[in-house]
């Protein structure tokens, strides 16, 4: 049984539709990529599986408990571990206070999340506001580990940063998936990058899921079809 499984979910914001029947499953351990280009439902299809946006259709479990009518709350509750597109961290808190502001006990704590990015613990005492771009990714990535979460979701977490960090942060998933064996399910757009770390590949068109697969699978028509590289 997966550990996710979204099966012909639907969406609308207000009375236009997003999402037209998107279907991903997500296994223990597993890497899977989420794809496509902009505009076409990514982020959409993260909001209705973290419980932001309820879908008008299909169905969303999780562990295999139906989510529908669960609040986002009890979502992250249960497992689901979000890195939000934009990072979003609480401006005026320290690196301290955002890392434990939702933390829940397990394996996760301080101690861990600075030896996966040393820099949050050289920096426990500043503000948020006062980090570089990939160092407040970085405190977001730690925020959601230590929810301890079953599946972390990473929406577009290396996007607008310098090429250094987006290295600094797939080296980081890369030792995720090593040393953890933490189901992942992540949205990018790199072919190169998440080729050394995703099992499994979801590509999506218009509100739809137009191919899924292994990810040594997707071969260069797709990628022009679908992806525009």
């Amino acid at each position: 049984m997966s550990l996710l499984s979204v099966e012909g979910i639907e969406a609308f914001y207000g009375p236009s539709q997003a999402l037209f029947g998107v279907d991903l499953e997500v296994g223990d351990g597993e890497v899977v990529a989420l794809m496509g280009r902009n505009g076409m439902g990514k982020s959409t299809t993260i909001k209705v599986i973290c419980r932001m946006l309820n879908q008008s259709a299909g169905q969303v479990r999780f562990d295999g408990r139906d989510l529908a009518g669960v609040p986002s709350h009890r979502a992250a509750r249960a497992g689901l571990g979000l890195v939000p597109e934009g990072r979003r961290c609480f401006a005026g808190l320290t690196v301290h206070e955002n890392l434990i502001a939702a933390a829940r006990p397990g394996d996760w704590d301080m101690a861990r999340v600075s030896a996966l990015f040393p820099r949050l613990g050289e920096r426990a005492g500043q503000n948020a506001a006062s980090l570089s771009g990939g160092e407040q990714q970085m405190l977001a990535i730690g925020r959601a580990l230590m929810t301890n979460p079953r599946l972390l979701i990473l929406d577009e977490a290396t996007e607008g940063l310098a090429p250094v960090v987006r290295q600094e942060i797939w080296a980081a998933i890369a030792r995720l998936k090593r040393d953890t064996g933490l189901a992942i399910l992540v949205v990018d757009k790199s072919i190169r990058e998440l080729r050394g770390v995703a099992d499994r590949a979801v590509v999506v068109e218009r509100g739809r899921t137009v191919w899924q697969g292994a990810f040594a699978a997707l071969g260069k028509d797709v990628s022009e079809r679908y992806l525009g590289v």
